[in-house]
């Protein structure tokens, strides 16, 4: 039964709409949510004069690529089963600037700023705050422009970096860095291109540059056999490989989706529609 309120007058209020709360699409938001705050853990409790240091990072950098792999599925999910909701929205933002903002922030500046500032912290959590607040400017943004309906080709773009590919692209460009130097990463010089990187993200978030949010891709859609036969070695590749996948490969696609924003404009668009979309002319052959 609906509950009404009367006004002055004898009318009556429409009733409240009711909030809808979907099981599966905001549990795994929540594992998102969850993996964010064992990364911030995982850094707080790493010892930087520690031998196992690195191993801590490790994990904690871990937490953070599985809290990426959470907030794609989460969205796929709702998509699929007809549950996006306005909570949801909000909620996986809330746990985006938790997982993809403070994480990552926190990291680089326990490993590389807390050091190279020793003398002037404040300076070093100020640059360690220009990538949360310029994340969390990026995630407002997305959530006003999506209210309002006005998202550039019906949710198909995003307008600047995704904060959660920021995030992925500095975790897997620090675990190739600690590769690269596993006799102690807070000695290494390769590990101050992680701030710059972290500033150029920053920018990157909230700047005008579109990437394809490959929403339109439908996990439903019939398969040729070469297709097929591609993602089933892919997936293979990657499941037998993970340790190469995480040092090597990772930061290339992370890299690789970052100068797509660039080249983007200057591609043809049937090259476009064939990287981004399903060919509707091959799914119409196939029905």
């Amino acid at each position: 039964m609906e509950v009404t309120s009367a006004l002055p007058g004898g009318e009556t209020e429409p009733p409240e709409p009711k909030l809808k709360i979907y099981f599966l699409p905001n549990l795994l938001t929540a594992g998102n949510l969850f993996c964010g705050f064992i990364a911030l853990t995982k850094i707080v409790e790493a010892n930087i004069d520690s031998p196992d240091f690195t191993s801590g990072i490790r994990v904690a950098l871990f937490y953070i690529l599985l809290a990426c792999i959470f907030d794609l599925l989460d969205g796929r999910v709702a998509r699929l089963g007809g549950r996006d909701s306005p909570f949801g929205r909000e909620f996986d933002s809330l746990a985006d600037i938790v997982s993809f903002g403070v994480a990552p922030a926190f990291l680089v500046h326990r490993i590389v700023l807390g050091e190279v500032f020793r003398d002037i912290p404040r300076l070093g959590w100020f640059i360690a705050s220009i990538y949360l607040i310029c994340g969390a400017f990026r995630l407002a943004r997305f959530n006003c422009m999506a209210w309002a309906k006005t998202r550039a080709g019906d949710g198909r773009e995003f307008l600047g970096f995704p904060i959660p590919m920021a995030a992925g692209l500095v975790a897997s460009l620090t675990l190739f860095l600690l590769w690269v130097d596993d006799h102690g990463f807070s000695r290494s010089r390769y590990r101050y291109i992680l701030p710059v990187i972290m500033i150029f993200l920053s920018l990157m978030m909230v700047s005008r540059v579109k990437y394809p949010s490959f929403k339109s891709l439908d996990l439903r859609a019939t398969r040729t056999f070469p297709k097929m036969l591609v993602i089933v070695v892919t997936v293979g590749f990657f499941i037998l490989m993970w340790e190469r996948v995480l040092h090597f490969v990772l930061p290339v696609v992370f890299t690789a989706y970052l100068a797509y924003g660039f080249v983007r404009p200057r591609i043809s668009r049937k090259i476009r529609r064939d990287i981004e979309e399903e060919n509707e002319d091959e799914e119409a052959d196939l029905a």
